[in-house]
């Protein structure tokens, strides 16, 4: 049985070794053993390790890729390929590390739809949301649908895509991360002299699994939305609670409010009733009790 930590320093004769960025095919053969399935699609193919793993071992595969004219953020993969697959499992691109539609395979002009030509990190993820759900779409009820993805750092600022990635997906789906070590990168023969913090060498390979009933789009969505709602709420709670913590566990409202404004300005930025907010967080949560008008504690 294969463990959750995955280290292979040998990619393999599979894909081509030249193309930047390219797993080893002992990952897909991996997990192709652990979740067997009968068929597979990657729709950033790259080189074509995976698909080449997949035939390998008797598996019926599609392998799709922007520079093969397939765009996974406006072409369905389910309609593209005539079908739904045991298992979608992708490594995108992330990051500006490897520019592939200008650098690799393009013409020096990166695509507008690659995601390593994404124009901040909120595009990125918004981006990489959309495949996954591209994803699970061709993925067959009780199937598995995921992606090989790692995380950034760039500027003095750490940027978890994986983090993001399984925060925008449903949470029941959720059912497998493991870590995969990085061997042979170019930034792993460099060296920083100024470097404070671990170098990154690792990617995560993550799996969620499609519900095996069927389940409307529509609610799917809106359970997806439930989800986020959720988790803002919650943010907002350890704010507001961290807030009466800093101010001796009792505040009046006026304080309460002054208090935030100093340690959660980004909040406030993204909802001008931010005041609003934090009365009905004092109202709704049994985490705070009202002693008396106008002052509130922790419980």
């Amino acid at each position: 049985m294969t463990t959750s930590i995955l280290s292979y320093p040998e990619r393999g004769k599979w894909g081509k070794s030249s193309y930047r960025g390219n797993c080893s095919g002992y990952i897909y053969q991996a997990l192709f053993d652990q979740y067997k399935p009968k068929s597979f699609c990657d729709p950033f193919v790259g080189s074509g390790t995976s698909l080449e793993v997949a035939l390998e071992m008797n598996i019926k595969a599609f392998g799709l890729d922007l520079h093969q004219g397939f765009n996974a953020l406006k072409h369905s993969i389910r309609d593209t390929i005539g079908q739904e697959v045991d298992m979608c499992h992708s490594h995108p691109a992330y990051g500006p590390m490897v520019r592939y539609s200008k650098d690799v395979w393009g013409n020096g002009i990166g695509h507008p739809d690659d995601l390593s030509e994404c124009i901040d990190d909120d595009d990125f993820h918004e981006k990489l949301h959309l495949v996954l759900m591209n994803q699970r779409e061709a993925t067959r009820a009780g199937g598995h649908y995921g992606i090989l993805i790692g995380d950034l750092r760039s500027a003095g600022r750490y940027v978890s895509y994986q983090a993001e990635a399984i925060s925008r997906m449903p949470a029941n789906e959720l059912v497998s991360v493991a870590i995969k070590t990085q061997h042979n990168t170019v930034s792993g023969r460099n060296t920083y002299s100024n470097m404070k913090h671990f170098s990154i060498a690792h990617e995560y390979l993550i799996l969620w699994q499609k519900p095996k009933a069927p389940v409307s789009l529509l609610i799917d969505l809106s359970e997806m939305a439930h989800q986020q709602a959720k988790r803002l709420q919650g943010v907002w709670k350890t704010i507001v609670a961290h807030a009466m913590i800093s101010l001796g566990g009792k505040a009046s409202l006026n304080s309460l409010y002054q208090k935030i404004a100093e340690a959660a300005p980004d909040k406030l930025k993204a909802n001008e009733n931010w005041q609003a907010k934090v009365r009905q967080i004092l109202q709704i949560s049994p985490k705070f009790n009202s002693v008396e008008r106008g002052i509130w504690a922790l419980a």
